[in-house]
């Protein structure tokens, strides 16, 4: 038999700190640090720990003698559960100081880096109902709750459409109403999952891997345009059709219409074919003119009004003339390329998805700017002594890599061209840290600033300039 893994209890505990991954933090009388999912700094709790590490407890907070002054009252009645927005419980303004507070310590910590100049943090005008896209699961097994579990009444409809619950790949919780995207979203969700249940439209089941209604994606843009994509495990045309066509005259608004036939063991679109139902297979989001058509595979920052923000601070420390060659890595869809264009002499765009790449040429041609030019291919295999040779020394370097960073043949490369400025753009101000370390000798932090594009969460994007030493 295994050792009987041993919990442990502490009492009138302090919370601390709010650290990584939206944990907060406190400390055992042994000095040993406790990361906590269901508190916050300021409250004083008894502590029941779970897993046991070597320098740390995972534990849960199972009593509260004081309630912090941070504290929030969630919106969301599916807070407690859910876990998409695991700080609706603290106040905002308290959420960007933790946010920022994480961000240096990060640069500090782990990049050993003098930081000369901090911008402070920008937070969202709009902490609820920003996401322009949210992705829904389909599950004849919804999730219960213990209370329901418990009970001695018999749960008669299992079907749900909403989100994972974490850690668990075959449970959906069923949500009522959601915070994170503005009308129609709730109304187009709620109507669905009604009409299917009232029209005995089968939903998934990823065990049995049977039934029909499998995710909804649905994007809401700042110009009003809609765009549905219902996802089939496989088809069957009479109740296909009768639930697009309900959609189609009960939203009339709705700018795209699509669907998908998925068969595979996962739910992933982007190896599939999309299928337009009604309406157009793209909508347009715009910034400051300049309109991105966006298709079911495009990938666009999900907080549009905050991805403006971004932009213009990214395009600020850029200090651009219009005398400079930008590099733009990472570039993605070209959003950032484009944004920055009319401020510089040309912009060069990298990215190593074929079909982001694609968007990218046709929205500059759509917005006639051409002062820009994209490349795809893996950035460590195309960004080159010869790609430099042939496309220029770059002035300004713009970089947003995803969470992982910059590969270090990457940043080799930065190094040996040594561009006058980097604008580094980061997910994760972690392997941003790591990866300006690298750089430290040659370069210096000129300026940094956290932009909150995710309220409610703990995830927050950071800004850092770097100057020749």
């Amino acid at each position: 038999m295994g050792r009987k893994k041993k919990n442990y209890t502490f009492e009138n505990i302090e919370v601390i700190d709010a650290g990584a991954r939206g944990k907060s933090v406190a400390k055992a009388p042994d000095g040993r640090v406790i990361f906590l999912t269901n508190a916050i700094p300021g409250d004083v709790v008894d502590i029941q720990t779970g897993r046991k590490r070597k320098a740390y407890f995972e534990g849960t907070a199972t009593k509260f003698h004081k309630y912090s002054d941070k504290r929030a009252e969630p919106k969301c009645t599916h807070f407690e559960h859910c876990g998409g927005c695991k700080w609706q419980h603290m106040k905002y303004e308290d959420q960007l100081f933790y946010k920022e507070k994480e961000t240096i310590q990060n640069l500090q910590r782990i990049g050993h880096l003098e930081l000369e100049n901090i911008t402070p943090i920008l937070g969202c005008e709009e902490s609820y109902f920003y996401r322009n896209k949210m992705e829904f699961s389909f599950s004849s097994n919804r999730w219960l709750t213990y209370e329901e579990i418990n009970s001695e009444e018999e749960v008669d409809n299992r079907n749900a459409l909403g989100f994972h619950i974490s850690g668990m790949w075959d449970k959906i919780l069923d949500v009522e109403k959601c915070f994170l995207q503005e009308d129609p979203s709730n109304e187009i969700r709620n109507s669905i999952k009604d009409f299917a249940i009232s029209n005995t439209i089968e939903f998934y089941n990823p065990r049995e891997q049977d039934g029909l209604l499998r995710t909804m994606m649905l994007r809401i843009l700042s110009t009003g345009e809609i765009m549905l994509v219902i996802q089939f495990f496989k088809e069957d045309k009479e109740k296909r059709e009768l639930l697009l066509n309900f959609i189609k005259e009960r939203f009339p608004q709705i700018t795209s219409l699509q669907y998908i036939i998925n068969s595979k063991g996962n739910d992933s679109i982007y190896d599939q074919d999309i299928i337009l139902f009604d309406g157009r297979d793209h909508i347009f989001e715009e910034m400051e003119g300049l309109r991105f058509k966006i298709n079911a595979k495009s990938f666009y920052q999900t907080n549009s009004k905050q991805a403006y923000e971004l932009y213009k601070v990214t395009r600020d420390l850029a200090g651009l003339t219009g005398e400079e060659l930008v590099y733009d890595l990472y570039t993605g869809t070209g959003t950032i390329a484009q944004f920055v264009a009319k401020k510089a002499k040309k912009v060069i765009g990298v990215e190593s998805v074929p079909e982001a790449i694609e968007d990218a040429k046709g929205n500059a041609e759509h917005n006639n700017i051409d002062n820009v030019e994209f490349f795809v291919g893996d950035m460590k295999e195309v960004f080159t002594s010869d790609f430099i040779e042939q496309h220029g020394q770059p002035d300004v370097i713009i970089t947003d890599p995803p969470r992982d960073g910059m590969h270090k043949k990457v940043v080799e490369q930065i190094l040996k061209i040594s561009p006058k400025r980097i604008v580094y753009v980061s997910c994760n101000s972690a392997t941003q840290a790591r990866d300006l370390a690298l750089m430290k000798h040659k370069y210096k932090v000129a300026n940094t600033q956290a932009v909150d594009m995710f309220p409610q969460t703990h995830h927050v994007e950071n800004v850092v300039l770097l100057e020749l030493i």
